[in-house]
């Protein structure tokens, strides 16, 4: 297999490892930070022009959008793993079949899942526990948000396609592109034509169905061997079942997870639109704070799948090492300057004193655990490059949704029913999940070096 002489396309299977990361990943990191500004700029606006009810509506349906992300997320990582071992195998005929199958089952599950979310409106609302004085503005900011979420997940779908490849720079000048383009609609919706919450979401799903359009395009029209081909465009069977083997597992893991943070959110709406408003500032900071960890994860699933499809497994073992101690490093730092200027950061978001005093509490009491989390993204991000996704699921579900749900119902009944105590659900799941998933990892390599050995 041949690469396009102007190929964008990034063969991580030779050079030095650290170059190889950190030139995928930080553009990957980049183009993450300019798609959390879509909910962010939505929230910032709304919080200082709108009104604290209208930042506490944003922030509750951020956990309901989630989940139609996340399914497509897991999605796009198996169908990334299949691409990436086809590209590390050199095996140009099957990374066809497998880019023409990814984006028929995305239009079909795009379509199905826009209906259904828009379905589900109010019933997630009111199970969530929504203040009355939140729910008018939630309902109508979800329902233009899932009906146009489409766009989105094209996209996401389509730069998984790229990322395969090693290519995670052109998604970024997307992202870059639209991204500026939802600042000035939401500003022009919002500030202009005085359209609330709902003018936020229609500036997000317009600017997101750009993204998507841009990036079926770059797809289309390119010379390069990931190329879409439209009268070749079908589902096959065999191709779909061994992207599901992998992006099923993880994107059961994500979606039951963010369905758990309903529950999570649930607790938190009983202390009113102050501590709502609160939490969702501090949301859409550890949002920002876990994109290097995150990256990191998917620059690992890459490096892996495509030195796994190379025949390269001690490679694969140098890269998750690397990946996992520039994930810590970067994120230490973050942590370090969220603790000190937590005060400042929340103010973004309200200037409202009971929202900046919760927003700082639930930052100050969680960030420094996010250090655990870096190896558990890591690590689940080199297992699925192996193909190993059902492991992950299980480690991340028993301890991010099983372990987090029984502590908050325990403090809650038993302790005491505070703010800080409820927000200490993520890290005391993040730390079980660290240990635990640290054992499987060195249990399931020894396993891997036996089996290549022989």
């Amino acid at each position: 297999m041949k690469l396009h002489p102007h190929s964008t396309a990034r063969d991580m299977t030779e050079g030095s490892i650290l170059r190889q990361m950190v030139l995928f990943a930080l553009p990957l990191m980049l183009g993450n930070v300019f798609q959390m500004l879509y909910n962010t700029v939505d929230s910032v606006i709304v919080g200082n022009f709108v009104s604290k009810q209208a930042l506490a509506a944003i922030g509750s349906t951020t956990v309901i959008v989630n989940m139609m992300v996340f399914f497509f997320n897991g999605f796009s990582i198996g169908a990334g793993v299949v691409i990436g071992q086809y590209f590390g195998a050199r095996d140009m005929e099957k990374l066809h079949r497998a880019i023409e199958t990814t984006m028929a089952a995305t239009f079909v599950l795009s379509l199905l899942f826009s209906l259904l979310g828009v379905a589900l409106v109010r019933p997630l609302l009111h199970f969530m526990s929504t203040p009355e004085d939140v729910m008018p503005e939630a309902t109508v900011y979800l329902r233009i948000y899932l009906g146009g979420i489409s766009g989105l997940l094209i996209y996401n779908m389509g730069s998984g396609i790229l990322r395969a490849v090693g290519d995670s720079t052109r998604p970024l000048y997307f992202l870059i592109l639209t991204s500026l383009l939802n600042i000035a609609l939401d500003l022009f919706f919002v500030l202009v034509l005085k359209m609330g919450v709902a003018g936020a979401a229609v500036a997000t799903i317009l600017s997101q169905f750009v993204s998507g359009a841009l990036i079926l395009l770059l797809l289309t029209r390119t010379k390069d061997i990931y190329r879409l081909v439209w009268r070749e465009l079908k589902i096959e069977l065999f191709l779909l079942k061994k992207i599901f083997a992998v992006g099923l597992p993880m994107a059961i893991q994500q979606v039951l997870t963010a369905f758990s943070n309903i529950f999570v959110q649930g607790y938190v709406n009983v202390f009113g639109s102050d501590v709502m408003a609160g939490w969702s500032s501090y949301n859409k900071l550890d949002q920002f704070i876990m994109l290097p960890m995150q990256s990191m994860a998917m620059a690992s699933t890459t490096f892996v799948s495509q030195n796994i499809g190379a025949g390269k497994e001690r490679r694969a073992d140098q890269g998750t090492g690397v990946a996992l101690l520039l994930s810590t490093s970067v994120t230490l730092v973050i942590a370090v300057a969220l603790f000190v200027f937590a005060s400042p950061a929340v103010r973004l978001f309200s200037p409202d004193s009971d929202v900046i005093r919760y927003g700082v509490l639930f930052i100050r009491s969680n960030v420094f655990f996010l250090l655990f989390n870096c190896v558990n993204h890591v690590l689940a991000g080199a297992l699925r490059g192996r193909g190993d996704s059902a492991g992950p699921m299980i480690i991340m579900l028993s301890c991010f949704v099983g372990v987090r749900q029984i502590y908050l119902y325990l403090i809650t009944h038993l302790v005491a029913n505070t703010p800080r105590l409820v927000g200490l659900g993520y890290p005391v799941g993040w730390t079980l999940c660290c240990i635990v998933e640290l054992s499987y990892y060195f249990i399931r390599r020894r396993q891997y070096r036996t089996r290549s050995a022989v």
